[in-house]
């Protein structure tokens, strides 16, 4: 029972992660299409640095539960 509640745990952390970089990537990628005068464009490169970030956080995330 315990290890099912750490597996949904995990995943709910590493969803948390993702989700997290995707927002501060779009607001970055808002930030640099409306300088650009092209937010879709913006946004879809806010959105591959936002990946970049929650990967990165997901990752970081796991090798600090395995030191554990």
């Amino acid at each position: 029972m315990t290890s099912n509640k750490n597996n949904d745990d995990e995943k709910g952390s590493k969803q948390n992660m993702m989700g997290a970089g995707i927002a501060i990537g779009v607001g970055v990628g808002v930030a640099i299409g409306s300088s650009m005068d092209n937010i879709g464009a913006g946004i879809a490169i806010g959105l591959a640095i936002g990946i970049a970030i929650g990967s990165t956080l997901q990752n970081k995330n796991k090798s600090k539960n395995k030191d554990d």
